[in-house]
């Protein structure tokens, strides 16, 4: 599942991945909005965009907006910004047909069955690995390893890391900065952990693993499981501009959510930013 940039052809069921050069002062992940519309004919699809930071060659001020296209043909597009050199960017790419391997993501079928969106059926045999994620790369490759020779072809796994029994050790990397005592700060994500996600996500797809993502749970000590309702809001949308083009992502709001302290009032709010911030659905 390569992940191609600015590219002119992609596959269909593919991430077409646009890449811009914005502001890096104030609070780029509160202070900028980004979008950008997609056109096929008459359809138009609309994904937030995101700020990522800097870029391996080190250079900051980093935006992108992914989009998966569904229709082989000519898309076009153009950008939505609060910030006038993000704003009105257009460009035009082709979707190709999907290559050998590729069905597209899975959809509900007669009810209660399941098919890849070429129509291939789907049977899910599914395992859970909770936190494998946020275990140091040598473990997290040997579970990559055990995954690719079994039958397994979904994985529930969840974004935060987990403090639960035989969980103990503290991830390698945190979704939000954090300071020298080690308090998070909501309003600022740490892009660093949102790539290795992704690294990891990709590396499932590639297995033809379906990722059942879990966004919340309550097994928690570093403070995501009682972040206010603001900050709720602004992880779930940028967790859906990151990783909604990837074909392979299910959502899951939560691992036993009645053990939080969110009211249900939340809870519908966040059914209702997925539906409207997700554009396949």
């Amino acid at each position: 599942m390569n992940l191609k940039t600015n590219a002119n052809d992609i596959e269909r069921w593919g991430i077409f991945e646009l890449v811009l050069k914005g502001p890096t002062s104030g609070n780029p992940f509160i202070d900028v909005t980004l979008s950008a519309q997609f056109s096929y004919q008459n359809r138009v699809l609309e994904p937030d965009g995101f700020y990522d930071g800097a870029n391996e060659d080190g250079s900051s001020g980093v935006y992108r907006i992914r989009f998966m296209p569904d229709t082989p043909g000519e898309w076009h597009y153009v950008t939505k910004s609060n910030i006038p050199e993000l704003d009105g960017q257009r460009g035009v790419f082709t979707c190709v047909e999907a290559t050998e391997g590729n069905h597209g993501p899975v959809e509900v079928f007669d009810t209660f069955h399941f098919t890849y969106a070429d129509g291939t059926p789907y049977y899910p045999f599914g395992t859970t690995c909770y936190a494998w994620v946020h275990q140091g790369d040598e473990l997290e490759e040997q579970t990559l390893a055990t995954l690719k020779e079994a039958s397994f072809n979904k994985i529930r796994m969840c974004v935060f890391p987990k403090d639960y029994p035989f969980n103990k050790n503290e991830p390698v990397y945190y979704p939000f900065e954090r300071d020298e005592a080690g308090d998070s700060d909501f309003t600022r994500f740490d892009p660093a952990f949102f790539r290795h996600f992704e690294q990891r996500l990709t590396q499932l797809g590639e297995l033809d693993i379906e990722a059942d993502i879990i966004i919340w749970h309550p097994y928690d000590r570093w403070g995501y499981s009682e972040m206010d309702e603001e900050s709720d809001f602004r992880y779930l949308r940028y967790l859906i501009a990151r990783l909604s083009a990837f074909r392979h992502v299910w959502w899951s709001l939560a691992n036993e959510y009645d053990f939080m302290t969110n009211p249900m009032e939340r809870w519908d709010r966040f059914f209702d930013i997925l539906q409207n911030k997700d554009p396949y659905q």
